[in-house]
C-alpha cells in the first residue's frame, strides 16, 4: 500500500538507459512490476532514449511514478513535480499525485541532498503530492521525512547505477525498524542475490534500474529481478533459521545402526 492505492508486485523499474524502447517495453513486462519511473524533463525534451517513451506503455495497467531527475535545487524538483502530474493526467491517470522526488546536486557522485529533499517534500506534501523520496540511508532524516508527510522513503543501497549492492545494510535496517511507512531501496542493486537480499531484510519494495537495463539480456535480468524480489520477500515472512555457531546434525541420532 503506497499513498492508499495497493499494488501487487513489489519490484518497481525505471524507463531510462535502455538500448531500445522495445528493449524497455520487453524488459517491464517480464518483471510483472506495476510501478515505473519516468524522468519528466527527459520525457518532456524527448532526450535521446526517452523518444516515444510516454507512448510506449499501456497506462492502464502500468502505474507512472514521475520523477524530478535532473534537478539540483528544492524549486526545480517542485516545477517538475508539478509538470510530472500534469503528465500523468494527460495519459489517463487522473487521480496520479505521486513523485518520485530527487534532488542531487551533484554530478559526479549523485548522492542526494538531505536539506533540499526534506524543503522540496514539505512543500510537495502540502499541495497534496503523494512523496516518494529518493535519501541516503540516513534514518533520522528518513523518521524526519515520515514526520512531513511522505508515503515511503527510498533509501539508496549504494551510489546509483553503480551495481556495487547493499553497501549500508546497518543504516538500512535502522529505517525499516524505525518508520512506519514502505520503505523502497532504491540504487546501487546489481544482481537477484542483492534484491533478494534487501528483500530478506524487510525493506517493503525495491526500484531497480541500471541493473536491468545494462544487462546484456536485459528481458531476462528483468524477469530474475522479480523472481528474486519475491523469493526475498517470502523469505522475509517466513523467518530464517537462528544463526549458530556450531553443527547440528539433520537427522536425529536415535534409531541409527551401530556395531553393537
Amino acid at each position: 500500500m503506497i499513498a492508499g492505492k495497493t499494488f501487487h508486485s513489489r519490484l518497481m523499474t525505471g524507463t531510462g538507459k535502455y538500448r531500445s524502447i522495445a528493449e524497455m517495453q520487453q524488459s517491464v513486462d517480464a518483471s510483472r512490476c506495476e510501478i515505473v519511473t519516468v524522468a519528466v524533463r527527459r520525457v518532456q525534451t524527448n532526450a535521446p532514449g526517452h523518444e516515444g517513451l510516454a507512448e510506449a506503455l499501456d497506462w492502464t495497467k502500468i502505474w507512472m511514478l514521475p520523477n524530478t531527475a535532473g534537478c539540483q535545487t528544492a524549486d526545480e524538483a517542485i516545477r517538475v513535480a508539478r509538470l510530472g502530474r500534469e503528465m500523468a493526467k494527460l495519459l489517463g491517470q487522473e487521480d496520479n499525485n505521486f513523485v518520485k522526488l530527487e534532488v542531487i546536486p551533484d554530478a559526479k557522485y549523485l548522492l542526494p541532498d538531505p536539506i533540499g529533499t526534506l524543503e522540496a517534500a514539505e512543500k510537495l506534501v502540502k499541495e497534496g503530492f503523494a512523496v516518494l523520496p529518493y535519501i541516503n540511508a540516513d534514518p533520522l532524516l528518513a523518521k524526519r521525512l515520515e514526520e512531513v508527510g511522505c508515503a515511503t522513503v527510498m533509501p539508496l543501497g549504494s551510489p546509483i547505477g553503480s551495481g556495487q549492492g547493499i553497501n549500508n545494510a546497518a543504516n538500512i535496517q535502522i529505517i525499516i525498524d524505525t518508520v512506519k511507512i514502505p520503505v523502497v531501496v532504491d540504487a546501487g542493486i546489481g544482481t537477484p542475490s542483492e534484491a533478494a537480499q534487501a528483500m530478506e531484510m524487510g525493506a517493503d519494495a525495491l526500484l531497480i534500474n541500471s541493473a536491468i537495463a545494462n544487462a546484456q539480456n536485459s528481458p531476462a535480468m528483468a524477469k530474475a529481478m522479480g523472481m528474486a524480489t519475491e523469493a526475498g520477500r517470502l523469505a522475509y515472512l517466513a523467518g530464517r533459521m537462528p544463526i549458530k555457531d556450531y553443527a547440528i546434525a539433520s537427522s536425529p541420532q536415535t534409531g541409527t545402526v551401530t556395531s553393537k
